[in-house]
């Protein structure tokens, strides 16, 4: 079997030689080649003329499993990696190629396992639970039905039923992957974040980024300001703060005002512009370049970066 790395994870395994201004926390591996579906925006689409190494803006050089899983085996006793995370395209037999790689994973290191994939049914999402994977991770992306079916197909319903499904059988399990500036209103990515934390799952946020060689290509990415008013607003209703109802929204629905008022003090300390998702997975410059902007910072931010983020939201009042 082969796999592919993500370049950070590469580097950290001592498989390539790449300068890290931040190191991944998880251990990225890819499984499958060209996908079936055709996401407008991902690299993978089968309509896609991107390279086959490409996934968002990070290159995912191939290795054999074997000598991958030795080296993970030493990253993982020596501390480098907390997590291990599989992104799997949707190729012929992709669920139980995922299932022997997280169980030949499982037999070597004692790590929490995830798998960003997606299973036709629950018979599949058995098989990846009982194989020891700890989340898996839904590629929802879109907010809206509308802006699914524009940019993914007409699936909509049926993966949320399994979303639903899922996150009733298996409470704590479910990942839920919501991309930011695919064409949803800011008022629909909010209300979006709240009805996935409300069936228990975890809401990873990701930046649309602009790829040469996809459907999506000329699409500019989300603004800043707008990619930290949902940044913001997931952390308030995650963590219990708030509701979607209770955030102010314009007629275009983007968002005016935060609640609880004194919401920029219980973000004063930047936590909500890291990276969001399952635990341990900090995904660096996924969605950016080192030179910036971070719509997700990889690392705590640090007291000028954190009131620096506040003030990128637009709605601190002077």
């Amino acid at each position: 079997m082969k796999v592919r790395v993500s370049a950070g994870t590469a580097a950290v395994l001592k498989l390539a030689r790449i300068r890290m201004r931040a190191r991944p926390t998880t251990a990225y591996l890819m499984l499958g080649g060209r996908c079936v579906m055709d996401c407008a925006f991902c690299a993978q689409a089968r309509s896609s003329h991107a390279s086959p190494e490409l996934l968002s803006r990070i290159t995912w050089p191939e290795f054999e499993a074997g000598e991958v899983l030795s080296r993970l085996e030493d990253a993982v006793k020596s501390g480098q990696f907390k997590r291990v995370c599989i992104q799997v395209t949707s190729t012929g037999g992709h669920v139980a190629r995922s299932v022997e790689l997280v169980r030949l994973i499982k037999g070597r290191c004692e790590v929490p396992v995830d798998v960003a994939v997606l299973p036709r049914d629950m018979s599949e999402v058995r098989a990846l639970m009982d194989a020891g994977v700890d989340h898996i991770g839904f590629g929802l992306d879109a907010a809206s039905e509308s802006v699914f079916r524009r940019v993914k197909g007409p699936h909509w319903k049926r993966i949320l039923k399994l979303i639903e499904e899922t996150a009733a059988e298996y409470p704590g399990r479910v990942a839920v992957h919501i991309i930011v500036g695919l064409g949803e209103t800011e008022r629909e990515a909010v209300f979006a974040i709240e009805r996935m934390h409300r069936l228990g799952a975890v809401v990873g946020l990701f930046a649309f980024t602009p790829l040469p060689g996809t459907r999506m290509a000329s699409k500019q990415p989300p603004a800043l300001d707008t990619y930290r008013r949902v940044q913001a607003a997931r952390w308030l209703i995650v963590h219990g703060f708030a509701g979607a109802d209770q955030c102010a929204y314009a007629p275009h629905g983007r968002i005016t005002a935060l609640y609880p008022p004194d919401w920029p003090n219980l973000l004063a300390d930047g936590r909500a512009f890291m990276t969001s998702g399952c635990p341990d997975c900090n995904r660096p410059y996924y969605n950016e370049r080192p030179s910036g902007p971070l719509y997700n910072y990889p690392y705590p931010p640090g007291p000028e970066e954190a009131i620096q983020a506040l003030e990128e939201t637009g709605l601190l009042r002077t």
